[in-house]
């Protein structure tokens, strides 16, 4: 029988027993935010660039069947060979596939939100295939037999001493080193021997460009290039929407891209891959996985315009304060409380409304995605749909019932100033969620309608 999944309010509830760890979590996503806001001023033409990056995807989504095969077209010309993926599970296969082609057993990964979409990694151990993760968060958390919890930092949710403690376990580093230059230096090493060893590659892709059938990797590290281009064998797994039109349009994404992650001029590796090496295999994974519903849901479509840079994330005031593992999907935050009830309403119905629908994401969002608005959104559909939790229902009708109704709304307003003067552990005690981590306001004398009775209405 299968368990019952464990929803945003639950788990962030277990991310809260640690208050100093959700403290330190909120302000140095914070402090990330405004090192893009700092980023993002130095340039007179931000603006510009999110409304040109915006119309870009636009006309891409517009079109989408036509780049599609006009990348394919030029991938194919050039030596690539381009595989279509309807699903996470047909994914899968094809990487297993082409690796136990070439008799191989171990492979290195970089960083891809797609391949934790598809559950990958646990997809290939089940069938004897080993994988190491190369991106150095990735490798944390992997060690840790944990998910990411951000899209671009993925154990931002783990401190250095943890870290040590886990590279003593695995590693060999001395006990209680947290010295970060000695923790990187010691995964270098250990992932250098990965690189020299492993036959097989898989990277992901931020761009591809239909024009000339390359796709670019992204990434700050290095890892990405030294997997593929020590690699016998290059797998690529792409999400379908990450098409561009033009190598021109490149320009405009990457200016964008590292200044909204991590408040960077530019990503430190920004690698192009248009061909094989001689004696070198590439293989190109093309991957819907829901992409294809989601482009007709109208009120929706726009969510796949995102290039997955955690700018909604790292402005969230949610996100910050529930940890990205409260949201139970392998993309968090805003963005990923959107795409996942495309692939399992039922499952995600929680996630939309695990948000203050401040519009926060919405003006960070380098591509102007209307975030905040899709979340408003999903929650009427899913509570058309009949997912919504019991609890909320039934004090959204309850709701309903005192807005539409002024003599209800002056009773009940009475009754709340009455019991918060005279009886407030009635209302002060952890049976009232809102009173976990609030104050509750002082009981006002009278209400605005009294006082505006009194003091304007003639």
């Amino acid at each position: 029988m299968e368990s019952k999944v464990k929803t945003h309010p639950e788990l962030s509830d277990l991310f809260n027993t640690d208050e100093d760890r959700v403290d330190w979590h909120d302000q140095t996503l914070w402090w990330i935010r405004q090192k893009r806001d700092k980023s993002a001023h130095s340039i007179a033409e931000w603006e510009l660039l999110r409304e040109t990056a915006s119309g870009i995807k636009n006309n891409v989504l517009s079109n989408l069947a036509s780049y599609l095969e006009t990348f394919e077209r030029n991938a194919l010309a050039n030596g690539v060979i381009v595989h279509w993926a309807a699903d996470a599970e047909a994914h899968n296969r094809i990487v297993h596939g082409i690796l136990v082609k070439h008799g191989i057993t171990e492979m290195v990964k970089s960083k891809s939100m797609l391949t934790e979409e598809c559950h990958l990694n646990e997809y290939l151990e089940r069938n004897g295939i080993g994988v190491i993760d190369s991106d150095l968060g990735e490798r944390i958390v992997q060690l840790a037999k944990e998910p990411p919890s951000h899209i671009v930092l993925p154990c931002i949710h783990k401190k250095k001493e943890e870290i040590g403690e886990l590279f003593h376990e695995h590693l060999g580093v001395p006990a209680g080193t947290s010295d970060p230059q000695i923790l990187t230096e010691a995964a270098r090493q250990h992932l250098r021997e990965t690189f020299l060893t492993r036959k097989a590659a898989l990277t992901g892709v931020n761009f591809a460009v239909a024009e000339t059938g390359e796709f670019v990797v992204c990434t700050n590290e290095g890892n990405a290039d030294m997997g593929a281009h020590l690699a016998d064998v290059h797998i690529a797994s792409m999400g379908m929407e990450k098409i561009i039109p033009e190598r021109q349009h490149l320009g405009v994404f990457l200016r964008l891209l590292a200044r909204s992650a991590t408040g960077q001029p530019v990503t430190t590796y920004s690698s192009h891959f248009k061909k094989p090496r001689k004696g070198q295999e590439m293989h190109l994974i093309i991957v819907d996985n829901g992409r294809s519903i989601q482009m007709g849901r109208e009120d929706f479509r726009a969510s796949l315009k995102c290039i997955r840079c955690g700018a909604c994330m790292n402005t969230c005031p949610v996100y910050r304060r529930s940890g990205g593992h409260s949201y139970h999907n392998a993309i968090s935050g805003p963005i990923g409380a959107i795409l996942a009830p495309n692939l399992d309403m039922k499952k995600y119905a929680d996630l939309p409304f695990a948000s203050t629908l401040c519009g926060s994401c919405s003006n960070v969002c380098p591509v102007k995605i209307d975030i905040h608005q899709q979340l408003y959104k999903w929650r009427q559909v899913i509570v058309k749909e009949g997912y919504a939790d019991t609890t909320k229902k039934i004090g959204m009708k309850l709701m309903t019932l005192t807005l539409s109704s002024p003599v209800a709304f002056r009773t009940a307003g009475k009754a709340g100033r009455w019991f918060l003067k005279h009886v407030p552990f009635a209302v002060n005690n952890k049976l009232n969620p809102w009173y976990k981590h609030r104050e509750m306001p002082a009981p006002p004398a009278e209400s605005f309608g009294e006082w505006y009775k009194k003091n304007v209405k003639k």
